[in-house]
């Protein structure tokens, strides 16, 4: 078992708590490599929920469907009421066909069926996950706040939301949690839309906090990765890029060896330590992996480390783009007017 204590953050101003720590769970069932065996993956999720994480993330688009089916079949005989569960719609795959849609119908759609599939009456935190720019965001939001007064949401979130739509967004309902990419290798987020969810009041959830497993594995991830992990077509993890970006991981893991940590623990801990409104959601499909990302939460960073890695950190020391232009995300994230929308 995971020995380091995991304690309780508080998401947003409307009553949302969860485990310091979340699970991310996408890497089970789908994009990161084949699915993995259900039967590991349920007894890692109880791992989990057991060590003290509360807070299991998953999307109707992972797989699609079978990552929401999995959590539904591992939250069954009571463990559900030990959990804050979230999940996402905004990505349909119709057809085969990509599509980003934020429009009424679809939202209460895809809010019944992940209900369906998770086997619960009420979605704890639900989150749009791409921002569809076609539709108002507050038309979105709209429908949202009527699915959390018909009681089959409790809170509601953004994913990938560039800060004015989440001003808008809150405008109509309140946000308790933003969900985004930060870790020592995604920084841009704290240029605006950090501030802004604290100026609002707003929880930040914080995916891909080891870099998509950059920081677990170092610049050879790229040699262990099958042919059908989503991260091969990412910009971060070509050759030309990853020799550069391993200066980066170098530089961690000397200061994680002189505290006697793993490079991924020390920039898991980096991310804890921005406060206590941040609950990083990390990802994994091995109880000795999900041990040691537990263990981060027990490392104190000082103020001089904080600065330290955040110095080797800049803009600059990553090459490469978050997505190579197969999703839209928070820099393209801006939706009409509300004028404009047609009934």
């Amino acid at each position: 078992m995971a020995t380091a204590k995991v304690g309780r953050v508080k998401l947003g101003s409307q009553g949302l708590e969860v485990s310091a720590q979340g699970l991310g769970c996408m890497g089970m069932s789908a994009f990161y490599g084949p699915p993995k065996p259900e039967s590991a993956m349920i007894a890692l999720i109880h791992h989990a929920i057991d060590s003290g994480i509360t807070l299991l993330d998953t999307s109707d688009v992972y797989g699609p469907h079978t990552n929401e089916i999995l959590l539904g079949k591992a939250l069954k005989d009571g463990v559900r009421e030990r959990v804050e569960l979230a999940t996402k719609f905004g990505i349909d795959y119709t057809d085969g066909k990509r599509d980003i849609r934020g429009d009424p119908a679809y939202v209460r759609a895809a809010c019944e069926g992940s209900l369906k599939r998770l086997g619960v009456d009420c979605i704890d935190l639900y989150y749009q996950h791409r921002i569809d720019t076609k539709v108002p965001i507050e038309v979105t939001i709209g429908e949202l706040k009527k699915l959390v007064e018909e009681g089959k949401v409790k809170y509601i979130g953004l994913s990938e939301a560039s800060a004015s739509t989440i001003r808008r967004a809150h405008a109509v309902h309140p946000i308790s949690a933003v969900q985004l990419e930060w870790s020592l290798w995604s920084r841009d987020v704290e240029a605006d839309i950090i501030p802004t969810c604290r100026e609002l009041g707003i929880g930040i959830v914080a995916y891909s906090p080891l870099g998509r497993g950059f920081f677990s594995s170092g610049p050879k991830i790229v040699e262990t990765l099958s042919n059908d992990d989503f991260r091969k077509t990412l910009p971060r993890f070509q050759p030309e890029n990853m020799e550069h970006n391993r200066r980066l991981y170098d530089r961690v893991n000397e200061i994680a060896a002189k505290k006697g940590r793993t490079p991924s623990q020390l920039a898991l801990a980096w991310v804890h330590n921005q406060g206590d409104d941040v609950c990083p959601i990390p990802g994994t499909t091995k109880i000795e992996n999900f041990n040691q990302n537990v263990g981060a939460l027990s490392i104190k960073l000082t103020p001089e480390e904080m600065s330290e890695l955040e110095s080797i950190a800049k803009a600059d020391s990553v090459e490469g783009d978050r997505y190579g232009g197969v999703l839209v995300t928070h820099d393209a994230s801006e939706t009409p007017p509300l004028s404009s929308w047609k009934r």
